[in-house]
């Protein structure tokens, strides 16, 4: 975007005998859905009065309703290449402003991890390279995917606390920011999708929506307020932990990886590896709201990427997600690959995974378009 030895079947006579698939019921005390097919309105998290009951991490509406990159007029700025996205501004993060502690930080941290990328080729060995890769599989597919997005933000299942609190832990490992602030700005994104107070809009620029949004949190405070959507993460200490120790944990894994293999290891380890997570969880903020495929009616920009599906564990298929964000699935059809929803299906299976979230046929037709 940042391994669990799993427990045996079931059973030997059915050694993957799938339990029944939960779908969320309507609900007016928890969640809306859409009510007509050209207008989705986008979705607010609980405010405190829904805070204290953390077994319902879901959206309630809010109506924004946002018009189509097709429906927009032309701006000074022009279309992003080979698409239809309409720049509407453009950010400046670098100059004419002030840098903060945490804008300094973020700066120093990302642009490090690629220095010392350049170093890969000069210190390339096997050993190196399969750390790396179990890294990005611990860290992105468990840590990010899994963890930070389908469980923490969005809630599309359950696992128990000391799992949960494992996987959350991958995720501090890929040096995206600790749990509780990046919640907090995909919520805001959901919420305010593609709009002036998204956090990451392509609307302001391609580059923008990539990374360039990292470096300016001051806008996003001015966009969306104080991260006060987190408020189930911030009552657990577990997380307020990882908030105030957050960059401690990734230099322990460094001294740990120097220790094992030097600094090849480091290289490979944390620069190439994190500089690799970074940028996959970073397509699908730019790249999978400018070009791709629109399955759905979301009156948003999201898309369906097939190649960042493959690179980011099936958070590609993005307008899916986009359409139904409670679902633990996002490749929705049986050929687009997701391999997130495979590792929560197993979960589910060895009964370590519970209250599965699927969009069910009522809510498709719902949210696709009208021919």
């Amino acid at each position: 975007m940042a391994i669990l030895a799993l427990a045996p079947p079931p059973s030997k006579a059915k050694p993957f005998s799938f339990p029944p698939l939960h779908t969320p019921k309507f609900n007016p005390n928890s969640l809306h859905y859409p009510t007509n097919t050209r207008s989705f309105t986008h979705n607010t998290f609980a405010s405190e009065k829904y805070e204290s009951n953390i077994k319902r991490v879901m959206p309630i509406v809010s109506a924004s309703s946002i018009p189509l990159s097709g429906d927009r007029k032309d701006s000074k700025f022009g279309n992003i290449l080979l698409s239809d996205v309409v720049v509407k501004s453009r950010r400046n993060v670098f100059w004419g402003r002030n840098w903060n502690s945490l804008d300094v930080t973020a700066i120093v941290v990302i642009v490090t991890m690629h220095v010392l990328c350049i170093f890969a080729p000069f210190t390339f060995n096997w050993g190196a390279f399969w750390v790396a890769f179990g890294l990005y599989v611990i860290t992105g597919l468990f840590g990010i995917t899994l963890s930070y997005h389908r469980n923490l933000s969005h809630g599309s299942f359950k696992v128990p606390k000391w799992l949960e609190y494992f996987f959350a832990y991958c995720g501090v490992q890929a040096l995206q920011g600790s749990p509780i602030p990046w919640v907090s700005n995909h919520r805001y994104h959901h919420q305010f999708c593609d709009s002036a107070k998204d956090p990451h809009s392509p609307i302001e620029g391609f580059w923008f929506s990539h990374m360039n949004w990292i470096f300016d949190t001051k806008t996003i405070v001015q966009k969306c307020g104080k991260p006060n959507n987190v408020g189930d993460l911030r009552k657990q200490p577990y997380y307020k932990f990882l908030q105030n120790t957050y960059l401690i944990h990734p230099i322990v894994l460094g001294a740990v990886l120097y220790a094992v293999g030097g600094f090849p290891y480091i290289v490979w380890g944390m620069g190439v590896r994190i500089v690799w997570v970074y940028h996959i969880t970073w397509l699908v903020n730019s790249v999978c709201h400018v070009w791709g495929r629109r399955a759905w009616n979301t009156d948003d920009l999201s898309r369906n990427n097939w190649w960042v599906a493959v690179l980011s564990f099936g958070e590609g298929w993005h307008n899916n997600h986009h359409a139904f964000e409670y679902s633990a699935r996002h490749g929705l059809e049986w050929w687009q690959f997701d391999m997130t929803w495979y590792v929560i299906r197993l979960l589910q299976a060895i009964g370590l995974a519970n209250d599965v979230k699927l969009p069910t046929t009522a809510q498709k037709q719902k949210m696709a378009f009208i021919n």
